[in-house]
């Protein structure tokens, strides 16, 4: 009984120990990613910060925490608003144009193109009927 008992804690060890490292190799990418993303950093300090990172990893990313850490907040939030707002436009301009026509201006616009000869009148009526139904 008492060899299980050792093993049990050995593997929560190990397991505990696995978790600081992979934590602590998630934070040295993230301090290193953060610092090439940022344009606000000139050339020689991000020089300096990746001397620091790479020659002493767990000590610079600790520092550059410390340092950066409120700046690489608000880089990420800004990043985060900027993609959410891309979105919300693409999705404006994909779904909104055809969302907003009345049914009287889409039978017009598949009008023009029955006359132009893009659609069939099977086809025409089909987008005539969708319309209708649609108002």
């Amino acid at each position: 009984m008492d060899n299980i008992t050792t093993n049990f804690w050995d593997v929560l060890l190990w397991s505990f120990w696995l978790f600081i490292w992979i934590a602590a190799f998630t934070v040295w990418f993230r301090c290193v990613f953060d610092l090439f993303r940022d344009p606000d950093v000139s050339g020689w300090a991000k020089a300096g910060w990746a001397v620091l990172l790479i020659f002493v990893p767990w000590l610079g990313a600790l520092i550059y925490l410390i340092a950066r850490g409120r700046s690489m907040n608000q880089r990420q939030m800004a990043q985060v608003a900027d993609m959410q707002a891309q979105q919300d436009e693409y999705i404006r301009q994909t779904a909104g144009a055809k969302a907003t026509e009345s049914p009287a201006t889409q039978i017009a616009n598949a009008k023009g193109l029955l006359d132009s000869g893009a659609l069939t009148q099977v086809e025409f009526d089909a987008l005539k009927t969708k319309a209708l139904a649609s108002a």
